[in-house]
């Protein structure tokens, strides 16, 4: 059985000549939940966003047994599903429907199978009668909850997500900390929020200046004060 996602040293710099990411090795396993954080500029969104292709830096990147290069890239996008951190980036459709109809429709397939695809999404993220709601008008808890249907209308196996509960109410954050926690799937989360991460990633990945410098256990890593201090994290009270 092969890794959802393998990362292998991974090096990438900006046009501008801003180095974002230092030799970075990560190994993730078929439904294991992830958590990625550090400081901002650490590299964790410019990591999330070679998973499928965005960027290319130098070093072997592979998602579920296949390797991401151009002439994969369909492929890939198909398999991993990359939610950004501002759902506007993502919503672009009039209505709902459309959106999360868009992947689908993408892939070629037929119109009752679509249907089924958009249906069985909103089902998953807790949204069915949006459907025919106007993406704009939305709360921002409402539009991410749409925008992760939005990839999940394509089956993909590895869900990776950019600060999902940042700009979200307590109620909204709540609700869709139990959506991520109930997906049975494969999830590398880029965060802030450490007291999700305690609640429902297993492990924690820590980056700081385009590297990792911790991976384990989340209770383990969670209790290492001096570690946490040096990377301008906390562990939540």
């Amino acid at each position: 059985m092969h890794h959802s996602i393998t990362v292998e040293n991974l090096s990438f710099a900006y046009p501008d000549g801003h180095v974002a990411l230092k030799d970075v090795t990560i190994s993730i396993e078929p439904c294991e939940k992830v958590a990625l954080v550090g400081p901002n500029g650490a590299g964790k969104s410019t990591l999330i966003l070679h998973l499928n292709g965005i960027l290319e830096g130098d070093g072997r990147i592979c998602v579920s047994g296949m390797e991401v290069n151009k002439q994969n890239l369909g492929k890939v996008r198909a398999c991993v599903g990359l939610v950004f951190q501002q759902p506007d980036d993502q919503l672009f459709s009039p209505t709902v429907f459309e959106d999360i109809a868009f992947g689908p429709i993408y892939q070629g397939l037929a119109e009752n199978e679509v249907r089924s695809r958009v249906d069985e999404a909103l089902d998953v993220v807790g949204m069915s009668n949006y459907i025919n709601r106007v993406s704009h008008h939305l709360s921002v808890g409402e539009k991410k909850r749409i925008a992760i249907a939005t990839v999940l209308s394509m089956r993909p196996e590895v869900l990776v997500l950019d600060e999902p509960t940042a700009g979200l109410d307590p109620r909204a954050r709540r609700s869709f900390i139990n959506l991520l926690d109930e997906l049975p799937m494969t999830m590398l989360v880029s965060t802030h929020d450490m007291l999700m991460v305690r609640e429902i990633f297993p492990r924690m990945v820590i980056m700081d200046e385009g590297r990792i410098v911790a991976d384990g256990k989340t209770e383990e890593l969670m209790d290492d004060q001096e570690l946490l201090r040096v990377h301008g994290l906390e562990k939540p009270g």
